[in-house]
């Protein structure tokens, strides 16, 4: 039987991986498990081997774990080069090859890309580099950020009540550290489920103590002589003295090394098809490069084929998983990642969990439980279907809305059950902030269709 051109690949093919995280380990493994005999690639801007992020925002930040105690654990042994603490700055697809700050030049026959997103800096440079002043998405952040907290300082503020600011408040507050949270939407996590939910959300604050302030931006940072953080001036005209202050703006995706490259890169990420191949800015869909993790804005069947970026643990490991099945794969064997969208939080004692894309939903309806014992499952409705499913301590019932989701059931769900309340018996608008005013912490974003869009306009607003 003729040698065909897979074969080859999988013989000593060269498949490169830029981005050592999550998204680029899994697949890494997956590729190994199929076959892949071939040199392999790691690279990483960061200096670690792939840790795991959740748990700086929650176990790191209580001091219940070290920083340095978050490597992902290893399905085996990948067998690969690792080009560590050596960031991608380029890519010539032409030539197939991965340009490095270095000045090296990496070949590939097959390129992955999982760059995913950092941290949304402060707008103002100066104000952002002064001591005492966070952003949490990297390890050294998480250390840091934790030793600032053992500390104990007076006053901590969390710019930004999205689901890594809330869950920094809760850090806080179980620390017995006073923290105040500025967000200028109308409450928490309200660009991620809504304002019925953010409503609960900032009781649930409030009641552990957080100085929980909406509707307010922070308009400048002030140091003293030392260099150091030493209060905050909000839009409403008042100052607030605080000595450690963490930045939670949401997420840039890593795609800036890709500019004039032809690849259909820009601030929402990189389009890709349902099988993870990436398009070009023409939107042809190239047959060498692919696409992983939070830096991907792929199609998805269960959303009228809209592209999504999505933030999740969960969503980069299934999307790594299909990436690298199908780059070792003839076109008849590929799949498509069709994935649910699935999240979870923990705050203030509370277990937050979602499934499918709240954020779609232009109604909301409680159908299990009750919001004000902060125990029930909202359901969210989107041109008379179900689109998604948000639980407070419920999550029981999360396996049967993503059932629900994925059956394109109709909303508002028919269903009666023993722990219906009152305030369940009808939909109610959901209250989604106007889509045109940036909010913290989304963790899905709807980007439209066309994977050549270059309509996009980039701005920092003044106030944060």
């Amino acid at each position: 039987m003729a040698d065909t051109a897979l074969d080859h690949l999988k013989r000593s093919g060269r498949i490169v991986v830029v981005g050592a995280s999550l998204a680029g380990l899994r697949a890494a493994e997956v590729m190994r498990e199929k076959g892949f005999a071939g040199t392999l690639t790691m690279i990483g801007d960061e200096p670690h081997q792939p840790y795991d992020r959740p748990p700086l925002s929650k176990g790191v930040l209580l001091g219940k774990a070290e920083a340095e105690q978050t490597l992902l654990p290893r399905r085996r042994d990948i067998e690969a080069e690792w080009r560590l603490g050596v960031a991608a700055t380029g890519l010539d697809m032409a030539a197939r090859t991965v340009k490095l700050a270095d000045g090296e030049e990496v070949p590939y026959d097959r390129l992955l890309i999982a760059t995913g997103v950092r941290a949304r800096p402060w707008p103002n440079e100066a104000e952002g580099e002064l001591d005492g002043v966070f952003t949490l998405r990297t390890r050294e952040d998480g250390a840091g950020l934790a030793r600032a907290l053992a500390a104990g300082p007076r006053r901590v503020l969390v710019i930004g009540a999205g689901f890594t600011g809330s869950e920094i408040a809760s850090a806080c507050r179980e620390r017995g550290l006073e923290v105040t949270v500025a967000e200028r939407g109308n409450g928490p996590l309200v660009g991620a489920l809504g304002g019925v939910i953010g409503a609960v959300a900032a009781e649930l604050h409030r009641e552990n103590g957080v100085d929980l302030r909406t509707g307010i931006s922070v308009t400048a940072l002030e140091g003293d002589s030392t260099g150091r953080v030493r209060a905050a001036h909000l839009s409403d005209g008042t100052t607030l003295e605080c000595d450690v202050v963490v930045v939670s703006l949401g997420a840039q995706r890593n795609t800036e090394w890709l500019t004039g490259s032809g690849l259909g890169a820009g601030p929402r990420g990189i389009a890709c098809d349902a099988g993870c191949r990436a398009f070009d800015l023409r939107g042809i869909v190239t047959d060498d490069i692919y696409v992983a993790g939070d830096v991907a804005r792929s199609p998805h069947a269960l959303f009228g084929y809209q592209f999504l970026s999505l933030e999740h643990w969960g969503n980069a490991v299934a999307q790594a998983e299909t990436a690298a099945h199908n780059m070792l794969s003839e076109s008849t064997d590929r799949r498509p990642h069709l994935w649910v969208p699935a999240f979870w939080s923990s705050q203030f004692g509370v277990n937050i969990k979602s499934v499918g894309v709240p954020s779609m939903g232009t109604e909301i309806m409680i159908t299990q439980g009750s919001r004000a014992e902060r125990r029930f499952t909202g359901v969210y409705g989107y041109q008379g279907r179900v689109i998604g499913a948000v639980t407070f301590d419920n999550a029981r019932w999360l396996q049967f809305y993503e059932k629900q989701i994925e059956c394109t059931a109709p909303f508002p769900p028919p269903y009666t059950t023993v722990d219906r309340r009152p305030d369940g018996q009808r939909p109610i608008p959901a209250d989604f902030p106007d889509p045109s005013v940036p909010t913290h912490g989304p963790t899905i974003t709807l980007s439209g269709y066309s994977p050549a869009d270059r309509r996009i306009a980039t701005f920092t607003p003044a106030g944060h």
